[in-house]
């Protein structure tokens, strides 16, 4: 996802001081922007050419990366998807937002006809390889964001059922791998207010085999291996069936992997609308981690932060910074990203549908209007360590 990068000359605002707006959050002013982007003026108010249809954002933006299996086309194959968009384009289904009934439907047939071959081979490897590549298929169906969270926002049902549909082929394939993934429903023992009583995680940890390199596994008191663990908390769009290469890199070096959604995406327990529900959130998987020290060495844990991911990384290593070895923010939006004015460009660049409904509704907003009016000031505050802390202070008083 790309972001703004203010100039060096840029200086940040000196209130911290709350205000409550209309909707009843406490807002703080937000801070003046950058005088200049450093993506320049032209990149900044261009309309990127995949915006142009359902045929622009295939044969300008998309076809490419499915040709090579990469983000957002990881596990798949071009040819499942290529029928499908020539599909789209000829019945002239140009949902510019990705948000229409066509559009996810068009998928459905493919990744069906994927599982069922799955099932039919007698050959555990190969049918992995297809049970993911109807996952993938199903993955761009149900794109570019869903949420299920009472009260926050409207759940497009024909998405939510291309989602449950992936989780369970996905786990056709997972649970069958030399280093499996479990699925569980850990304890919410920190929720408060709207919050979710349970936390859905993909847990994956290193098989005898799997592991080629010890890189500091320790053992413990009955001499089993104590893996250090990898949070990743995933994105806007990517949600846990979306990273097998990145928990087979973690495996492979001896790393459990802790995998599970942010707040206000897919299954997510956590109040979209609440800034520190996210903190809440990490501080349950901590007591869960805790619960695990037969097989987790839980003096060593590092959280990676994907996309939208990234922003609750940026926190955490202010929130939970005793807890963690380590933070990868990995694209990740703070502050003037949260800017008006470059909200009120967003919509035009890279992401291929447009970005800030979805983002709105990811943080409890009806409208994408008033997510841009208030969203720097509610959930953007990284000034200073101090306005931040006030703010998460403020949120809970």
């Amino acid at each position: 996802m790309l972001h703004p990068l203010q100039t060096p000359q840029h200086a940040s605002s000196s209130s911290t001081t709350p205000l409550r707006s209309a909707a009843g959050k406490m807002v703080v002013p937000a801070t003046p922007p950058p005088q200049h982007w450093m993506m320049g003026t032209e990149a900044f108010n261009s309309v990127m050419p995949h915006h142009g249809g359902i045929e622009a954002l295939w044969e300008t933006k998309w076809k490419l990366p499915c040709t090579k299996a990469v983000y957002p086309f990881h596990d798949g194959a071009y040819e499942d998807f290529e029928p499908v968009f020539r599909d789209l384009i000829a019945r002239g289904v140009n949902d510019g937002s990705g948000t229409s009934p066509e559009y996810t439907r068009a998928f459905l047939a493919t990744a069906e006809e994927l599982e069922h071959r799955g099932d039919a081979e007698a050959d555990p490897e190969e049918a992995s390889k297809l049970y993911l590549r109807a996952a993938c298929v199903l993955r761009i169906a149900r794109f570019p964001y869903i949420g299920l969270h009472p009260g926050t926002h409207h759940v497009d049902l024909v998405k939510w059922d291309a989602w449950e549909r992936q989780k369970k082929v996905y786990m056709k394939a997972a649970r069958t791998w030399e280093s499996p993934i479990e699925e569980l429903h850990i304890p919410h023992t920190f929720r408060q207010g709207a919050d979710g009583d349970s936390i859905p995680v993909y847990v994956r940890i290193p098989s005898e085999k799997a592991t080629s390199l010890p890189d500091g596994v320790q053992a413990n008191g009955n001499q089993k291996h104590k893996h250090p663990v990898v949070i990743l908390l995933t994105g806007l769009d990517g949600y846990r069936p979306d990273n097998t290469v990145r928990t087979e890199e973690f495996v492979s070096r001896g790393w459990a992997a802790v995998v599970f959604e942010i707040q206000g995406t897919a299954d997510s327990p956590a109040d979209p609308s609440d800034p520190a529900s996210g903190d809440r959130l990490l501080d349950s998987v901590f007591a869960w981690i805790d619960t695990r020290k037969d097989d987790l060495d839980v003096s060593r844990v590092l959280l990676w932060g994907l996309s939208s991911g990234g922003y609750h990384a940026v926190r955490a290593a202010h929130t939970h910074r005793e807890r963690l070895r380590g933070v990868v923010a990995q694209g990740a939006g703070v502050h003037h990203f949260f800017d008006r004015d470059w909200l009120a460009r967003a919509d035009g660049h890279e992401y291929p549908f447009q970005l800030t409904p979805a983002m709105a509704a990811k943080h409890g907003y009806g409208s994408a209007e008033e997510f841009a009016e208030e969203a720097q000031g509610y959930i953007g505050w990284f000034d200073a360590y101090r306005g931040f802390n006030d703010a998460v202070q403020i949120q809970h008083s």
